[in-house]
């Protein structure tokens, strides 16, 4: 949860709002948001190589706050496509049940 909050949603989540809702696509604060972005795509790449969710094997709150952002990182402007195990990922918390999408944002 730390993670998330400190290295996941600053970036990703933020470069999202400039994007989506602010509608500022060449705001001067995206370059470092979208870098700060794919530094968090990375560690959480580089976790799930080796795991199936992010805590002990199994769905847990982490997975379900790490997933809010990440599910919509194209939103704010950033590829998921070098990153097979967080697709992996996400198909695999989009299977659990009661799963409920967020709503995506109209460009």
């Amino acid at each position: 949860m730390f993670f998330e909050q400190y290295s996941h949603e600053p970036y990703v989540a933020r470069a999202r709002f400039i994007r989506q809702f602010l509608k500022q696509h060449d705001d001067p604060r995206l370059p470092e948001k979208i870098a700060g972005s794919y530094r968090a795509l990375d560690v959480m790449e580089q976790h799930l190589a080796t795991r199936t969710f992010f805590v002990g094997e199994r769905y847990t709150v982490a997975d379900i706050a790490l997933y809010a952002y990440t599910h919509v990182a194209d939103e704010g402007g950033l590829d998921l496509s070098n990153y097979p195990h967080i697709r992996a990922w996400l198909d695999r918390v989009r299977a659990q049940p009661r799963h409920v999408e967020m709503p995506g944002v109209d460009a």
